[in-house]
């Protein structure tokens, strides 16, 4: 494998990590609230469809974002009304979420454009191009002959959409809400002792709530990169399990920030290697079949759930309903 091929096998990885990413870090803000959420999976198809079906009919790119965030966010408030109001099981609700997005997105996809549960092709301003930075070469032939560095800047920190830098961005601002703000660590206080919190005068219900909202808005933005820069338009169960992944990568990174991130590019990189079954062969010398290569995400998604389960800690309040003593 040459060093450009690598800087290529790279640029997918973080183009495949940056749902997971989003959807990971949503995750983070929900359980770390104590609020479970398995809904991360529907939340992200249903912003994929609306975000590409509203991008069509405005061709404003933007406005499909706004419409998928809302579209997250309104099944985000489904999921903190169940679970925090009513105080019903989290994961029922979750799976509720999941089942009420993969039906409805293909009878309203079919019902608008008629063209089996998917929406026309997005191109020019209804999706999302990758930024060129200045200085970067943009022709393959200008970059195999240029140096490493032009490579690198050239393939692997240029030529993103805005959403992969926001996706990057966001771990940062997520380490800093979560443990240099006041409202992180009440937050974070919430998902351990709920009634320390309400003790202190701080409405658990609020900080719970405000969570499941970040988490809708972050699930959102996961959801529209799919369909409108990871992809040109939408089809037919287009997160295929990334929700799950996200969850699985959420319970390896240990519900930090930068854990998270790395986690979630290891999953990238199996993904973006099941793209390239070449370079495996190429290293092993033994024709790999593509789908065992496809199937490896899900494969260490099943080996982290049970591997790490017992040993990740999750919130000591997670999953429980708050019952406010009298």
């Amino acid at each position: 494998m040459d060093f450009l091929t690598l800087v290529q096998v790279l640029d997918s990885t973080i183009r495949l990590a940056t749902p997971l990413l989003l959807a990971c870090l949503a995750g983070l803000f929900s359980e770390r609230a104590g609020i479970f959420d398995i809904g991360l999976e529907g939340k992200m198809l249903a912003a994929a469809f609306f975000s590409a079906a509203v991008a069509f009919m405005t061709g404003s790119v933007w406005v499909g974002l706004l419409a998928g965030i809302g579209a997250s966010m309104v099944l985000s408030a489904l999921h903190g009304v169940a679970s925090i109001t009513f105080r019903g099981n989290q994961l029922i609700s979750g799976v509720a979420i999941n089942f009420l997005a993969a039906g409805m997105t293909v009878l309203i996809a079919q019902h608008w454009f008629s063209q089996g549960g998917r929406t026309p092709s997005l191109s020019g301003a209804a999706r999302f191009e990758g930024i060129v930075w200045p200085g970067a070469l943009t022709r393959i032939r200008d970059i195999k002959e240029a140096g490493p560095l032009m490579q690198v800047y050239s393939e692997l920190i240029s030529g993103h959409s805005i959403l992969v830098y926001m996706a990057l961005f966001a771990v940062p601002a997520t380490w800093w809400i979560l443990y240099r703000t006041r409202f992180g660590l009440r937050l974070r206080a919430v998902g351990e002792n709920p009634a320390a919190v309400d003790t202190a005068g701080v409405s658990v219900v609020g900080l719970r709530f405000a969570a499941v909202g970040i988490c809708g808005l972050l699930c959102g933005i996961a959801g529209a990169y799919l369909a409108t820069a990871l992809q040109a338009g939408f089809v037919k169960d287009m997160s295929a399990g990334r929700g799950y992944i996200a969850l699985a990568a959420l319970i390896f990174a240990k519900w930090r920030p930068w854990y998270a991130l790395m986690s979630t590019l290891l999953f990238g990189f199996l993904q973006a290697l099941a793209l390239r079954p070449d370079l495996i062969e190429t290293a092993v010398g033994v024709k790999v079949q593509v789908q065992l290569l496809d199937a490896l995400p899900y494969i260490l998604t099943v080996i982290i759930l049970a591997g790490f389960v017992g040993k990740a800690i999750p919130p000591r309040a997670g999953g429980e309903p708050y019952v406010k003593e009298r």
